[in-house]
């Protein structure tokens, strides 16, 4: 598969890329490259290869959930430089 400027076109609309004529060649031969890598990888043989889920071999391991004391939600207000009768009060952030 190559590259021509018309799939870069759409390739550059579909991410929201914009270049000039310059490096619109630069970026078609930098992706006809990409290509070409990838057919190679077409070539070997995978054959008894387990696929990979993960990068990393290591386990997760999980605690098991318990329930503890918490805040109480009247004693953390207490303390709040701004508060409502049930809620903090912080800036507005969004407009």
């Amino acid at each position: 598969m190559k590259i021509d400027k018309e799939t870069l076109n759409k390739i550059a609309h579909l991410a929201r890329l914009e270049f000039n004529e310059k490096d619109a060649k630069k970026m078609t031969q930098d992706m006809n490259n990409i290509l070409s890598f990838v057919e190679k990888l077409n070539e070997v043989n995978t054959d008894g290869v387990e696929p990979l889920t993960t990068m990393s071999h290591e386990i997760n391991s999980l605690r098991e959930d318990e329930v503890k004391p918490h805040l109480d939600r009247y004693l953390a207000l207490k303390s709040a430089p701004k508060k409502d009768l049930e809620y903090f009060r912080v800036p507005k952030v969004l407009e």
